[in-house]
């Protein structure tokens, strides 16, 4: 099996299992402000003595990470424009976990990563402020209410899960792999067994992986969701399931790595974007011709017990802008939540998300909220039944 070429693009890190790897690290954005200054760059050190402080928790590479343009852009113009100082912290573990360890003496004013099942289990315990911001007026309400329709967490930015597939797998399966439903791989070993996924029990990719699945065969094929993995499993002897999506993605683009792997539908365009073009695809589900998917909605919400409300409300205000929309297409390869602003050309290489039929429609937030612990527990059941140790 030919895996990815030499020298083609692999996506960075951008940790979609928002906090849930790395050490903690604290990142002053007011420190770095650049700014165009009659034709050239310049850079201003900012104290932030006397200006109140804005916590932030959130995932490592939000926009590129810290010192990188974009992200220097929308913390640096916002702490410059109000007059206040922000911290960007990158919690280690869960996001949801670390807002409940500390609901007692909250730290965080603001938390952005959470997504459409982090958001209502942060939600249910109590954790977010509700903030109907003005600027969802042009955000889809179809988001909104994927994601918290009670506006506890608000829409940025959303995309589709997939299935990424080199274009040798392509050509082995005879095309047949861009048109993939789940039981073509509950059905053919050599599927199965070159498809790496993340294990859903600690990692946000796996579990939205899962409920992808899930939500397949009860709402398209009306069937036992738990035939598909004990199909499959007994074949994950050579790539077991990943920690996280960074080691998922990481493998799936070394040299003899595997076929398949699950990622997301917008790494085809990253690909073209960095000059290889076609080196993989990314596909959904299908079935009798029509295209099914799980849509990732990420949103950012109010920490309940911060000190700063009407700053924090100004923030999500300036994320859902249209100036700092347009930095989500090329720094956080998703779609950005404000459907005034386009994408990129690059993205015609990816599905097109309009004809995927998104899965996410047939059941609430609160309801995957409420079925994710009893779905993990039976996953973990049948990983120790059937993946070989």
């Amino acid at each position: 099996m030919t895996a990815v070429p030499p020298g083609a693009a692999v996506r960075p890190r951008r940790l979609r299992a928002p906090g849930r790897i790395g050490r903690l690290f604290k990142v002053a954005a007011v420190v770095l402000i650049v700014t165009v200054a009659g034709g050239g760059l310049a850079a201003y050190l900012g104290s932030g003595l006397g200006e109140p402080t804005l916590i932030i928790y959130t995932y490592p590479s939000l926009f590129g990470g810290p010192g990188t343009a974009a992200y220097n852009y929308v913390f640096g113009t916002f702490a410059a424009s109000h007059h206040v100082h922000i911290e960007v912290e990158f919690p280690p573990g869960n996001l949801v976990s670390t807002l409940r360890t500390e609901q007692n003496a909250p730290v965080a004013d603001l938390v952005i990563g959470l997504d459409e099942i982090t958001a209502p289990q942060a939600e249910s315990y109590g954790l977010l402020v509700p903030y109907a911001a003005p600027g969802l007026a042009d955000v889809p309400a179809q988001f909104v209410q994927e994601i918290s329709p009670s506006h506890d967490a608000v829409p940025y930015e959303w995309g589709y899960l997939g299935i990424d597939y080199t274009s040798a797998f392509a050509n082995q399966t005879n095309g047949a792999v861009a048109h993939a439903t789940f039981p073509d791989f509950a059905t053919n070993a050599t599927w199965a067994s070159q498809l790496l996924t993340e294990d859903p029990t600690v990692d946000i990719t796996g579990e939205e992986f899962l409920v992808w699945e899930i939500q397949y065969y009860e709402q398209v094929l009306h069937q036992n969701w738990t035939g598909f993995w004990s199909a499959v499993m007994p074949h994950f002897s050579l790539y077991k399931p990943a920690p996280d999506w960074g080691t998922a993605f990481n493998e799936f683009s070394s040299p003899g790595g595997p076929a398949m792997v699950v990622s997301y539908t917008s790494d085809p365009a990253y690909a073209a974007y960095n000059g290889t073009p076609g080196a993989y695809n990314s596909t959904v589900s299908w079935w009798n011709g029509a295209a099914y998917g799980w849509q990732t909605v990420y949103g950012v919400g109010i920490v309940n017990g911060s000190r700063h409300l009407s700053l924090d409300q100004e923030f999500i205000d300036w994320l859902l802008s249209g100036p700092v929309q347009a930095e989500i297409p090329l720094n956080e390869w998703e779609y950005p939540a404000n459907s005034t602003v386009a994408v990129p050309s690059v993205y015609g290489w990816a599905p097109n998300p309009d004809l995927i039929q998104p899965l996410n429609v047939g059941t609430s937030p609160a309801q995957i909220a409420a079925s994710l612990p009893g779905w993990l527990a039976t996953y973990q059941e049948l990983a120790t039944q059937y993946i070989p140790p």
